[in-house]
């Protein structure tokens, strides 16, 4: 079992508004499809461990995430930012803050943060 996150954002309406639905455009890193419409979202597991105890197996885990949001501007990437903050932290911890910047490349705005989740197995 992973962190919920998909589930998680795809059941608030202010994070769909700004994906869609069908599909929601949040995938794990490297499954966007080419050309998928901005914005949208990709996140990782970066660390993860069991929560060990000493006198029993662990029952949770705990997964950092990385979440970046990628859109055509500024305001459209802190948007999208602000929505997913909100729906992740009613279910887990927002842990930092990452990159903010637009990618000299591409021109796309990137946006990001960091989560840990807690997840009962």
């Amino acid at each position: 079992m992973t962190a919920p996150i998909f589930t998680v954002c795809a059941a608030s309406p202010a994070v769909t508004t700004l994906l869609g639905t069908g599909p929601t455009r949040l995938y794990p890193h490297g499954e966007a499809p080419e050309g998928t419409a901005k914005p949208y979202v990709v996140w990782q597991v970066v660390s993860g461990s069991p929560i060990n105890y000493l006198n029993c197996v662990p029952d949770t885990d705990r997964y950092g995430l990385q979440v970046d949001v990628y859109a055509d501007t500024a305001s459209s990437a802190e948007a999208v930012w602000m929505a997913l903050r909100k729906a992740i932290a009613q279910q887990a911890y927002i842990t930092g803050f990452g990159i903010d910047a637009r990618d000299k490349d591409t021109h796309n705005y990137r946006k990001g943060f960091d989560v840990a989740w807690l997840v009962s197995l």
